[in-house]
């Protein structure tokens, strides 16, 4: 039984990939969101041996450690720094917002627990990064399976909330205290982003290979300085180090051009959603963690207001606002959906490019914040 949960695990993420890419109303439902349903199912049906649990530790211990610099080669320093001027203050603009509203929260709905602080790190983390950056500063801070399926469920459904409204009613209502958005060619891109899309191309076979390789040496490293720091802090030490490595990958042609080294970093955060949502026992959720579904709420809301006020000082348009919230506070994946919505191809380039440096900052911002507050 543990050598067939440890299987599926695996195979059963690639399933997932293969049904979104061939049916769209299952690609518009979301991958993570399909692996976390039944990831909670299994792990609640008494389906599970007892003895699975070292299995389960063992896998999300390598997941996410893999995944962080798979998903982070690909990160271009040049068209960051190409970026226009009001997208980069909007991208700042942003992250101040997230920050300060997490920290005005975690005295708000401050329950008394002993992880209150490390749900404020990977609240940073998820709002200015995504899902990856949630799970890294999980296993980071050590965050109980409960409090983290919590944390992203409630995430989940109030992100759910917040796209449908951009989809709907965003720009309008944005666009009653913002100005309008002005074209400019520099920025201008017609690249689209299809989640997975090819992942399962023979020609693929060889970036994946190449791209794990680099990833296990990081992965390799980052295990050997984390041997030289307490236990305490040899996970903190080892997922630094994984991001930065991943980082100075980036600058590499002979990495940087891996592509689907992202594609393939996804697969592993599906593993480890997969593994860490069949973890959660839902009896024991009881009614105090109304403090943190309030606290998740005020998050994102809060940080979407102070984001607008914000705009509107620095004169950020409303579309600016709006992709860059959509990269930071819902993911990059979403950055195309959002821009097909407002009928702007123009600002998928910079909300892609402001989703991926979310990645690349959103662990050490995470944990800064955590510890702050600690």
């Amino acid at each position: 039984m543990i050598i067939f949960l440890s299987i599926f695990y695996f195979i059963f993420p690639l399933l997932i990939i293969w049904l979104i890419g061939k049916y769209n109303f299952l690609y518009k439902i979301g991958s993570i969101v399909l692996v976390y349903i039944v990831g909670i199912t299994i792990g609640n049906i008494n389906v599970l041996p007892e003895n699975i649990l070292a299995t389960q530790d063992i896998i999300t211990t390598i997941t996410i450690p893999l995944a962080i610099p798979l998903l982070i080669f690909t990160f271009d320093i040049k068209k960051w720094m190409n970026l226009a001027k009001k997208t980069f203050v909007s991208l700042v603009i942003t992250i101040v917002s997230v920050v300060l509203i997490v920290v005005i929260s975690s005295f708000i709905f401050d329950d008394g627990s002993s992880e209150y602080w490390k749900t404020s790190g990977m609240l940073v983390g998820v709002y200015t990064g995504g899902t990856p950056n949630l799970a890294a500063i999980k296993t980071a801070l050590d965050v109980s399976s409960e409090t983290y399926i919590l944390t992203h469920t409630f995430d989940m459904i109030f992100s759910s909330i917040y796209l449908l409204f951009l989809m709907v009613f965003g720009r309008k209502l944005f666009g009653l205290f913002l100005p309008k958005y002005k074209s400019y060619d520099n920025i201008a891109s017609d690249i689209e982003l299809k989640s997975f899309d090819g992942f399962f191309a023979k020609s693929s076979i060889m970036e994946y290979l190449k791209s794990l390789g680099f990833a296990i040496i990081i992965f390799a490293i980052a295990g050997g300085l984390s041997l030289l720091v307490t236990k305490d802090y040899s996970m903190l030490v080892a997922i630094l180090t994984i991001t930065t490595l991943g980082i100075v990958g980036s600058f590499m042609p002979l990495i940087n051009k891996l592509k689907k080294s992202f594609d393939l970093g996804m697969y592993l955060i599906l593993v480890f959603s997969l593994t860490v949502a069949s973890m959660a026992d839902l009896s024991k959720f009881s009614f105090d963690s109304i403090y943190l579904l309030l606290n998740v709420g005020f998050v994102i809301f809060g940080s979407i207001i102070l984001q607008l006020i914000l705009s509107k000082i620095f004169k950020i348009d409303t579309d600016t606002t709006i992709i860059t919230s959509t990269a930071l506070i819902c993911s990059p994946p979403f950055v195309p959906v959002i821009a097909g919505a407002l009928r702007n191809k123009e600002i998928i380039f910079s909300g892609l490019t402001i989703g991926i440096i979310g990645y690349a900052i959103g662990n050490y911002l995470g944990i800064f914040v955590a510890y702050l507050l600690k």
